[in-house]
């Protein structure tokens, strides 16, 4: 259910893109003006980032990430486990300094 309600929360954003939104994936395209919203409402739901971080990532994290590209510098990882339920959001900023992907996963 957690994972229904963080979605929930990420819809209230204006997107340029939506381009998935199912049971345990959701993938969009946000622009600049909104990326401090789609921020507070990723941290709200999973505290600080996994990912920049001064820590290395866990192997659960590079585990759990590393079929859908891992995460590479000038990314964003969101992080949490809690018992069987991981859910991760995975932010990548375009080269044009104007849009991220947004990618969040439940597994």
């Amino acid at each position: 259910m957690r994972f229904n309600e963080l979605k929930e929360e990420i819809r209230e954003i204006k997107f340029d893109k939506l381009r998935t939104d199912c049971d345990n994936y959701f993938e969009a395209v946000v622009v600049k003006g909104e990326i401090n919203k789609l921020h507070e409402r990723l941290h709200n739901f999973f505290g600080h980032p996994a990912w920049p971080s001064k820590d290395r990532l866990s192997y659960h994290m590079e585990e759990a990430i590393k079929g859908f590209g891992g995460i590479m510098p000038g990314q964003t990882l969101y992080f949490s486990n809690h018992g069987s339920d991981t859910i991760f959001a995975m932010l990548w900023p375009w080269q044009d300094g104007e849009r991220t992907t947004v990618k969040i996963f439940q597994k």
